[in-house]
């Protein structure tokens, strides 16, 4: 195996964990603020890829794409925590497992009544198109370095919102004690709402960003659900410093893994059997590994509490 192909894939890993990470953060934040556990997440990503579709087919505005995709994932956000699950924090989890789950139902059909049944597609931009010499002879697409530098300073803005601002305080504060901070004056309903907002905005910020790379669908939101939960689990709930290590973690490992693990069972056995073996060991190397950090800590890498 060359340097350069191994390169390659530790740059396709960070940026699948990038992506991942921005699922998680609005993810965990939902949770943390509030202890509710939200399935539909995943069809907020899938409504900022396609109103990002939308709006990049009409517009032929990559820029334009991404601010659409940002401002209908939190409308649909907003409306959701307005509509729906305001009415859910006081109940038990399995009542906001269901209620979410049926969100999911509604966002599909919604969106097949809406672009139909068919895939869209959405364009890499062309100033971000091609390829970018690395050192060491790397030659790697523009876009998804792009990719991972656009996650990277979400991360850094979100950590300047959570330690630096008025709403990250209240945040914090929100994780630790909600009955404290509406005590003191904080519109406790404003909050959750403008969370709830800000956590669907991520999601649909990634569902924009990875539609160039993959085909916008219905449901192509619920397999990176899995994952994000897979995240903050393994970074910590409510921790976003966690989902981001967490993310960085799942997208390496999953990545490295269908990469390496073919390899190493060539030194055993056969080729056709190594290729076999080694897929279906990567594909659970994720799980073993969030299974490893719960054994080890189980609140998770930065979890401050179960």
């Amino acid at each position: 195996m060359s340097p350069i192909l191994l390169a390659e894939q530790i740059l396709n890993g960070l940026q699948s964990g990038v992506m991942l990470f921005l699922m998680a953060a609005g993810l965990t934040l939902i949770f943390g603020v509030m202890g509710l556990i939200n399935l539909a997440h995943g069809s907020l990503y899938m409504v900022g890829a396609f109103a990002a579709a939308a709006v990049a087919g009409a517009t032929g505005s990559f820029l334009l794409a991404l601010i659409a995709a940002l401002a209908a994932a939190a409308a649909a956000g907003a409306m959701v925590e307005l509509l729906v699950i305001r009415r859910l924090y006081a109940r038990d989890h399995l009542d906001q497992v269901l209620a979410t789950f049926a969100l999911i139902l509604i966002f599909s059909e919604g969106t097949r009544w809406l672009f139909g049944s068919f895939p869209l597609y959405l364009d890499i931009p062309p100033w971000l198109a091609g390829t970018v010499m690395l050192p060491g002879g790397i030659e790697y697409a523009a876009y998804r370095l792009a990719l991972i530098g656009a996650g990277l300073a979400v991360a850094a803005g979100l950590w300047w919102m959570n330690a630096r601002t008025r709403l990250g305080i209240q945040i914090r504060a929100g994780e630790n004690d909600r009955e404290m901070i509406a005590a003191l004056g904080v519109d406790i309903s404003k909050l959750y709402t403008l969370v709830f907002a800000i956590g669907a905005a991520l999601a649909g910020l990634a569902g924009a960003l990875v539609g160039p790379i993959q085909s916008v669908q219905i449901g192509m939101g619920e397999p990176v659900l899995i994952l994000a939960f897979v995240v903050i689990v393994i970074g910590g709930i409510g921790s976003v410093r966690g989902a981001l290590v967490g993310g960085l973690l799942v997208g390496l490992t999953d990545t490295l893994g269908r990469l390496l693990l073919p390899e190493l069972f060539k030194l055993v056995t056969d080729a056709s059997g190594a290729a076999t073996i080694g897929s279906a060991f990567a594909s659970m190397a994720i799980y073993i590994l969030m299974a490893g950090v719960l054994i080890w800590k189980p609140t998770g890498l930065f979890g401050a509490r179960a």
